[in-house]
């Protein structure tokens, strides 16, 4: 098998395993390591002379003093804190309270409280699993139907990947080398409307189809005033609103970096703190932190294995050949081109000489061949 076939072999069977179960970040540093041995193997080598072990350690190395990773743990403590004051579980009462006239008040409800958390949280997993617990057997036992009420909580948990402050933004500016300022105000727009055609759905289907979600009973609601709806909303939505302006304030407008306005929103939960509620928010931040750092390290080792067996060419060019169409008129004449195959280069004169060597792609000062026919 030649080096490419290897590197499909490594993907395929990364997963393979991933759907057997196994995590993902040890199944990315074991193929990493197992398949790093073969492409850097040399004979008479000693076992742990391979390179693949130095690529390993240095990854490892990389990841732990990566400064831009310190905001990781930061913002996390500060969600596992506010996941634990039952802030949540008042502001999802009182917003239910007051969407009460609007079709699915409580999956609306449901939508705006992930969407809330996930500014103040960043990840997912905390999101799913609270309002797992407190929207859907409230939604269930009020009667929704149980489709929509768990496609509420998968769709309103996983916009802790996009609002900011997202840990995955984080990952991916750390591992890109943009920064997370610009990727947290590229990502603040997009992931409020994500929310908000979210709810328009829900409204829309339950506006189609009543039984979907049914009203309120009257007995929650008929004796609740508008001042009492607004009171609980102010109790539950204000310490969550301020926390969340003013970690995501200092970082938009430049005031703090994304590890200092972490700082900042882990010290603005302490009111919510007891011994109890400190250390699970601390375990939990440490469990959660040693996870994605490993990810890192196991995600770096993989793709530079992976890369240097061919088969980052390889994918590159069967994405390139999806998207290139050949046309006669992608092939007119044009200061110069090149292709990509190495034969040819430099300016050609005939553009049917261009089709009979290469399909073509124009940009507006070049042709660039894509691939050889």
């Amino acid at each position: 098998m030649t080096d490419p076939q290897i590197a499909l072999l490594m993907l395929g069977s990364f997963i393979f395993v991933i759907l057997l179960g196994f995590p993902i970040a040890f199944t990315l540093m074991a193929m990493g390591v197992g398949f790093g041995y073969y492409a850097y193997f040399q004979p008479g080598q000693a076992f742990f002379d391979s390179r693949v072990f130095y690529l390993l350690t240095q990854n490892t190395f990389s990841v732990m003093n990566n400064d831009v990773l310190v905001s990781i743990p930061l913002f996390l403590f500060m969600g596992y804190i506010v996941e634990r004051a039952n802030i949540l579980d008042r502001l999802f009462h009182s917003l239910q309270l007051a969407f009460r006239a609007v079709p699915g008040a409580m999956a609306i409800a449901a939508l705006i409280t992930c969407a809330l958390f996930a500014t103040a949280t960043g990840i997912v997993g905390a999101v799913v699993t609270l309002m797992g617990l407190l929207a859907l057997p409230a939604m269930i036992k009020a009667g929704y139907d149980q489709k929509l009420s768990a496609g509420v909580i998968a769709a309103g948990g996983t916009l802790g990947i996009l609002i900011p402050p997202s840990i995955m933004l984080i990952v991916y500016g750390a591992t890109s080398a943009i920064s997370v300022v610009k990727l947290y105000a590229a990502a603040m727009i997009p992931g409020l409307l994500l929310a908000s055609l979210y709810m328009v759905y829900v409204v829309v289907r339950v506006v189609l189809n009543p039984s979907l979600a049914p009203k309120l009973p009257k007995e929650q609601t008929e004796n609740v005033t508008w001042g009492e709806v607004f009171l609980l909303l102010a109790k539950a939505f204000l310490p969550l609103a301020v926390l969340i302006l003013s970690v995501l304030g200092a970082i938009l407008f430049g005031l703090a970096t994304p590890s200092e306005a972490a700082a900042i929103g882990a010290l603005g939960a302490y009111r919510a703190l007891t011994w109890e509620r400190l250390k699970e928010a601390v375990f939990l931040t440490a469990r959660t932190t040693a996870m994605v750092c490993w990810l890192f390290v196991g995600s770096w080792t993989f793709s530079s294995v992976f890369s240097y067996l061919g088969g980052e060419g390889l994918i590159k060019e069967f994405v390139l050949a999806l998207i290139s169409i050949p046309s006669p008129s992608f092939c007119s004449p044009r200061p110069s081109f090149s292709c990509s195959a190495g034969r040819w280069s430099g300016a050609r004169s005939s553009s049917s000489s261009c089709r009979s060597s290469c399909h073509c792609c124009r940009t507006s000062t070049s042709i660039r061949c894509s691939s050889a026919s």
